[in-house]
């Protein structure tokens, strides 16, 4: 794993114009660094602070002062990164930050690369694999499912339930090499039924995790979702709803949307890579038809399909061709029945077998809660807490975490059928790898570097 030998500095805070912003440097140096900037109003040096007080003074450079502004020292190993660490709160305009990072550089810190602060706190052993990636995705998190999935809580709890699983199978592994080693001393802590119990017992919990990743997936990286239905349905007013503002233009014109309109919107506790598509039916006009085939295109690749109907109205011929389309289709479709506000003339029997959910709906009224509830029984496990249980979202750990699982069954299954104790430990011991990769006891240091390349750089 890579040695950090260099002190780092960077903004933490979003660049541009801002109240206050926040500049963190982590290295051995960290202190040295900020001594030859950093005039404290009382006098004392930087090495003379107190640990964890901001101190009030000034940012010097090549002899000016640059802003006034607090200081703070982490001395290691009390800090994120594990290193010394401080952290320099001044103004936040542009040239002010420029200033001071241009004053750190000169004075012996290095820019820090994406996500370095925390590759720093991982390597260190401040933080597993699975923490550091929850750290990033927090960043990016999309909604408060996703805030409280990436939360403290939540990641620590994934990483316990992690090391629990390597902790169990190391245990297990002793208990197989004294059966090969001494056949005949009866060292080992457990029989070769207590290791079966065992065996089983691991891998259940480890398929337990692996059945969080459905949830985990739905709120980190959406269910790809497109609302479909032929012309006036009320697609765009739905998709106007979802995204919480006028992204699609709405008329009573049949037609208006020509193509398809994206957006990632929170709903419940999922995300919905959502889809507003061109209404489906047969027309003359070139540009609808390329419309149209979009739509269908976009519905085969979708794992959810809103279907609207004209609840106000009963079917008709392009209601069946619809219908019959979407007999094709691989994901979940649910029918809204739209204009649930006004007198029902659509007779949903005959929806029966083309779709798995039928829901009555109003997009003028605008009330998703029924719609919400779906959708969450529908692609996340109602007895997950979010923010709270173990859930598994990264897809790096889940293929780990499932050959680990496998492995698992195949030493379980070499020892009922053949007694062979050394094939089951070449599988406990390939389990091992797997559930060692999943938070980051052993893991290549490419993997590493691609997880941290896509996180900002004051992180």
């Amino acid at each position: 794993m890579q040695i950090f030998d260099h002190t780092i500095a960077a903004l933490s805070t979003p660049p541009g114009k801002g109240g206050v912003a926040l500049i963190r440097i982590s290295g051995r140096d960290a202190r040295a660094v900020a001594e030859r900037v950093f005039h404290a109003k009382s006098g004392k040096s930087v090495f003379a602070l107190a640990p964890r007080c901001a101190v009030y003074g000034d940012v010097l450079f090549e002899g000016e002062a640059i802003d006034d502004v607090l200081l703070t020292v982490f001395p290691a190993p009390n800090s994120y990164t594990g290193e010394d660490t401080v952290e320099i709160t001044c103004h936040g305009a542009s040239p002010i930050v420029e200033a001071i990072l241009s004053a750190l550089f000169a004075a012996g810190a290095m820019p820090a690369a994406p996500g370095e602060f925390t590759r720093r706190a991982f390597v260190a052993g401040k933080l597993s694999l699975s923490e550091a990636e929850a750290i990033g995705e927090l960043l990016d998190a999309k909604s408060l499912s996703g805030v409280k999935l990436f939360g403290r809580d939540s990641r620590h709890r994934l990483s316990v339930a992690l090391s629990s699983l390597y902790e169990d199978v190391c245990h297990l592994l002793s208990s197989l090499l004294a059966v090969i080693d001494y056949p005949d001393e009866d060292l080992a802590e457990l029989s070769e039924d207590e290791i079966l119990v065992r065996l089983a017992e691991i891998e259940a919990r480890g398929r337990r995790l692996l059945a969080t990743y459905r949830t985990g997936s739905a709120v980190k990286d959406g269910i790809p979702t497109v609302l479909l239905g032929k012309p006036n349905t009320g697609k765009s007013t739905l998709y106007n709803l979802l995204c919480g503002r006028e992204a699609a233009i709405v008329t009573e014109i049949a037609g208006t949307t020509r193509d398809i309109l994206e957006a990632t919107v929170p709903l419940g506790r999922v995300l919905l890579r959502l889809s507003d598509t061109a209404g489906v039916r047969e027309s003359e006009d070139a540009v609808e038809r390329i419309g149209v085939l979009r739509s269908k295109e976009a519905a085969e690749r979708a794992s959810l399909v809103f279907v609207l109907f004209d609840g106000a109205r009963a079917c008709d011929a392009e209601d069946e061709a619809l219908l019959s389309f979407l007999d094709t289709l691989s994901g979940v479709k649910v029918a809204l029945l739209n204009k649930s506000d006004l007198a029902s003339a659509f007779d949903a029997s005959v929806l029966e077998g083309h779709v798995s959910h039928v829901l009555p709906f109003s997009a003028k009224t605008g009330d998703t809660t029924a719609l919400s509830a779906l959708v969450d029984r529908l692609f996340t496990d109602d007895s997950l807490t979010i923010g709270e249980d173990a859930i598994l979202f990264s897809p790096r750990a889940y293929a780990a975490l499932l050959r680990g699982c496998e492995a698992l069954s195949r030493a379980a299954e070499a020892l009922r059928a053949t007694g062979a104790v050394d094939a089951a430990l070449m599988e406990a011991e390939s389990a091992l790898a797997a559930f060692a990769e999943c938070d980051g006891k052993e893991v290549s240091e490419d993997v590493v570097s691609d997880i941290f390349k896509h996180f900002c750089v004051g992180k």
